[in-house]
């Protein structure tokens, strides 16, 4: 099966976001499964950079009236894989040669051509769709998220004369990113004036590029099975809770997985030392050094906290700043890896000052140091106010940091609660909490205080979260259903 998976970013080339990180593996796995998958990806700087043996496969006029130019090559540094990944790259400088991120100036302000930049994503799957490239051309269409969600409606508006019909699955990994744009660039994006509907593109008299997807798509996913039930309710749904439920039979929640050939302790060249649930010994040694390089005093039995997450509202940052005390008091230690809102930058910044030693805080994203903090932490702190899937939990099960998470989304969907049943038949494998308040967060703080001092049942939840199987192999058989529903006769 020919599938053409479009996004915005990939890891290892350019990451933002746990999207980066999908988009990477799930083609390999779908690969490795028997497809034929490429990539398309706009051409920002570090993918151009990443590209090999590139050649131009076809150029196609804008609806704004500029050349756009389409080239094929390989990434070969995307892991999960034995051989290259095929990539088209939307290469266009106009559009995406700038500084910044992939969305945001240097000031952190959205690009104003926003979208434009992205509906050149959306229109270059659909003339791939209808053979840009006269050697190859997909058999199904999936993009994820909003920069990718215009491809849906292109393809669904095409007007070209028996254009043969192509399927298109839709992710949404985030409701909350919408890409939402003034209705006055609707000619500019090339959609007609009759998208512009509730039934269409129009959102509260906007166009919203997240809207189209949903809209349009063949097929919706998102990222857990719980967060699919989610998004349906008036709660998360962000607004398009009506329309999911409409769509709701051509709704599905695939859980995400981890890349085991980047998250695994036993082979990950970022730690000082391997280990794995079998051999906890170099977890210590992780730890250790991870104290001094991060300022923290060394202290081998200090239960250390760490958060690896932007730093904004939905993380539940406000509650893990309201229980820095709970943690100082409790002899434990919190370090916080993440950049985003200025002024939760500031209050961290503020208890690192306030607790030297006790807090450390790093701003701004290292994925190397990513891992060493997964690989020396003994908790690690998702308690989202929503959570799509989320990946550091999962990460902190493989590395042996045993997740505090609330119950949302795909949190509670991966973290089983230690409670007095589930450490009876050893299935625990972190804390979880209910309620978004700062005192169900605190309770959580000393669940997760006194399971630590229990070093036998420490020792058991460690482990049982270490051996937990999220596969993307697992998860590509199921997204593999989906396309094979869809171009079924």
């Amino acid at each position: 099966m020919r599938i053409l998976q479009l996004s915005a970013e990939i890891f290892p080339l350019l990451k933002t976001g746990g999207l980066a990180d999908i988009a990477g593996a799930l083609p390999a796995a779908l690969n490795a499964a028997g497809c034929d998958v490429r990539v398309l990806l706009p051409g920002f700087p570090a993918v151009l950079a990443g590209l090999r043996h590139a050649v131009t496969v076809g150029q196609f006029a804008a609806p704004w009236g500029e050349n756009l130019q389409v080239r094929l090559g390989e990434l070969p540094g995307v892991p999960g894989g034995d051989e290259p990944l095929k990539a088209y790259v939307l290469d266009v400088p106009s559009l995406f040669d700038r500084p910044g991120n992939p969305y945001e100036d240097l000031q952190r302000r959205p690009y104003p051509d926003n979208a434009r930049r992205f509906a050149a994503l959306g229109w270059a799957a659909a003339y791939l769709a209808h053979a840009l490239d006269r050697y190859w051309s997909p058999e199904v269409v999936h993009g994820h998220d909003w920069h990718a969600a215009l491809a849906c409606a292109c393809l669904k508006l095409w007007s070209a004369p028996q254009a043969r019909r192509v399927p298109t699955v839709y992710t949404v990994h985030n409701l909350a990113y919408q890409g939402v744009f003034d209705a006055q660039h609707l000619g500019e994006i090339g959609m007609p004036q009759a998208a512009f509907q509730m039934e269409g593109l129009e959102f509260h008299g906007q166009i919203s590029f997240m809207k189209a997807g949903l809209f349009y798509a063949d097929h919706i996913t998102t990222v857990s099975p719980t967060y699919a039930r989610e998004i349906q309710t008036l709660e998360q749904g962000c607004g398009l809770d009506g329309l999911l439920r409409v769509r709701g039979k051509s709704l599905s929640g695939i859980l995400n997985a981890v890349d085991e050939g980047v998250w695994n302790p036993a082979t990950d060249s970022h730690l000082p030392r391997a280990f794995d649930w079998r051999r906890l010994g170099g977890k210590a040694e992780c730890k250790g050094a991870l104290q001094r390089e991060m300022g923290l005093e060394e202290i081998a039995d200090a239960p250390l906290f760490a958060m690896v997450s932007r730093l904004t509202e939905q993380k539940g940052l406000h509650l893990v700043l309201a229980g820095v005390d709970n943690v100082i008091q409790g002899g434990g230690q919190l370090l916080v890896l993440g950049s985003g809102d200025a002024e939760l930058e500031r209050a961290f910044s503020h208890s690192a000052t306030q607790y030297p030693g006790r807090v450390a805080v790093h701003l701004g994203y290292d994925e190397a140091l990513a891992h060493r903090v997964f690989g020396a932490s003994d908790v690690t702190l998702v308690p989202s106010r929503f959570e799509p899937c989320g990946l550091t939990q999962m990460y902190g099960l493989k590395y042996g940091s045993v997740p505090l998470v609330r119950a949302v989304g795909g949190l509670v969907d991966t973290v089983v609660d230690a409670d007095l049943a589930t450490l009876e038949d050893q299935s625990a494998t972190g804390v979880v909490f209910q309620d978004f308040t700062e005192t169900a967060y605190r309770h959580a703080l000393r669940r997760s205080f006194a399971l630590y001092h229990d070093r036998r049942a420490w020792a058991r939840v460690r482990r049982a979260g270490m051996r937990q199987p999220f596969s993307w192999a697992q998860a590509a058989q199921q997204y593999l259903t989906v396309y094979q529903d869809l171009i079924r006769p």
